[in-house]
């Protein structure tokens, strides 16, 4: 889950009125009230999430005079987020009317009957029309039916310290066209400017799906002719054994270690790893390189709590290129949240209209802002308020035209683990590339009951 910014005390007054902890009851004791469940920040002081919704609620309520909103927030990191939520959906008792969905995984939960489709409710919504298709895409179940209205997308791509690269002699419009280029640069930066981290790759098990998206997934969908998914084959519905791809996105992963161009592999490996790499190594100017996405600036803008007002004038951005500068050049991992109603809640209609109260275009276009997301809706990605608001949102929004989504199947999950255990044993060297592949292959048949085939 992306970080969020300051929450003002006028605005806690305003949400202390209206919230209630995530062990309060189910939505269907008051028909005119809806119950409104959300990822809340570990970090008190980031909390754009809270300050959204709750500007949304008052719009809401003075619009719908005689209904009120209950927000419901979870706090917790990640993968307690989706356990408590997973548990809440079980029960009309504890279900609310709507929650906040990770893409990664809305399929598990459509599977298992938690959600409730939309396609009654956007039939007649004329502002889906709006929402780019692979957005939709990412909430739509194998069944074809939508379960979720996306609230934004995001991209990834590489932040470089300017700073540093003018001392490695490197240049302020670095635009690297290979992974060589990349590695490149990272040995350089080692050789010319000690005491730096050269390029941070997220790895591991402890930062679970940090590594498999940013990482792996960015380096293995830049394998290829770009023709294919080399995650998932659609046509058979199978998932992909380990092959070349694969073990060439590991090499690149062992190199960053093996060869120090990263940091070290204790600091990789701790799960508090993002939150130095925007809170401390980037501002600190300690990091030259970060794979990273496009939501890093909410940390650092004015009431986050982290400002750095130089960081876009410190740091350049540059796509990250696929592995030999083969078309179309660059490659991004797109992913996102949406807002799904449950399939227990017990007031959907009203949950509904509060989605629409939220996804007003002016009302995403300041979500995208605040957000640092990657707009989702056309209008807005076209308003050149939009476009200018902050630097940067340009260049991530142009990598959509290069982006792809996770094969987000029920199974990813397990996929995703399968595929940051083997890039933990290349990062700690107790796994050559060969044993990892051939491990991850081993565990995929397991994870998918043997749906996997070979290319």
């Amino acid at each position: 889950m992306r970080p969020t910014a300051a929450l003002t005390p006028l605005v806690a007054l305003a949400l202390a009125a209206t919230t209630l902890t995530a062990c309060g009851g189910g939505s269907g004791g008051d028909p005119d009230t809806v119950k409104v469940s959300f990822k809340q920040s570990t970090d008190n002081s980031v909390k754009v999430m809270d300050t959204y919704l709750a500007d949304v609620v008052g719009q809401f309520e003075k619009a719908h005079p005689g209904k009120k909103v209950e927000l419901v927030p979870i706090k917790a990191p990640d993968s307690e987020y989706y356990t408590k939520l997973q548990q809440m959906l079980r029960s009309p008792k504890t279900a609310p009317d709507l929650v906040y969905e990770d893409t990664f995984l809305i399929n598990s939960d459509i599977t298992s009957g938690y959600l409730k489709p939309l396609d009654p409710y956007l039939a007649k919504w004329p502002d889906w029309d709006r929402f780019i298709d692979t957005a939709k895409a990412a909430a739509r179940g194998e069944d074809g039916k939508t379960y979720g209205v996306p609230d934004g997308t995001d991209t990834r791509g590489l932040w470089f310290n300017k700073d540093i690269f003018a001392k490695a002699g490197l240049p302020a419009d670095w635009q690297p066209k290979t992974w060589n280029d990349v590695l490149g640069a990272a040995r350089t930066i080692k050789k010319k400017v000690p005491g730096v981290i050269p390029l941070n790759a997220y790895t591991g098990k402890p930062v679970g799906e940090a590594a498999t998206m940013q990482t792996f997934e960015m380096l293995l969908y830049g394998t290829g002719d770009g023709s294919t998914d080399p995650l998932y084959d659609k046509g058979s519905k199978k998932w992909i054994a380990g092959g070349k791809g694969f073990e060439d996105a590991l090499s690149f992963v062992e190199t960053v270690y093996k060869e120090k161009l990263g940091p070290d592999v204790s600091d990789a490996l701790d799960p508090n790893v993002m939150t130095r790499v925007r809170g401390e190594w980037l501002p600190q100017g300690k990091l030259a390189i970060a794979l990273d996405g496009s939501w890093l600036p909410q940390d650092w803008l004015p009431g986050s709590g982290h400002e750095w007002p130089e960081w876009s004038r410190t740091l350049g951005l540059a796509a990250m290129p696929t592995q030999n500068g083969q078309a179309p050049g660059k490659v991004s991992m797109s992913g996102g949240w949406t807002w799904s109603i449950p399939a227990k809640a017990g007031n959907p209609d009203l949950a509904f209209e509060f989605i629409k109260t939220m996804q007003t275009k002016a009302n995403a276009q300041k979500w995208y802002v605040a957000n640092s997301g990657i707009a989702v809706r056309e209008d807005v990605a076209k308003d050149p308020a939009y476009a200018t608001a902050q630097p940067g949102i340009k260049f991530f929004t142009d990598l959509v035209r290069s982006t792809h989504y996770r094969p987000a199947y029920p199974a990813y999950p397990k996929v995703s683990t399968a595929i940051q255990e083997a890039m933990e044993g290349v990062t700690t060297g107790d796994t050559s590339v060969e044993e990892a592949t051939s491990a991850y292959t081993d565990a995929l048949r397991d994870a998918t009951d043997d749906q996997v085939t070979e290319r």
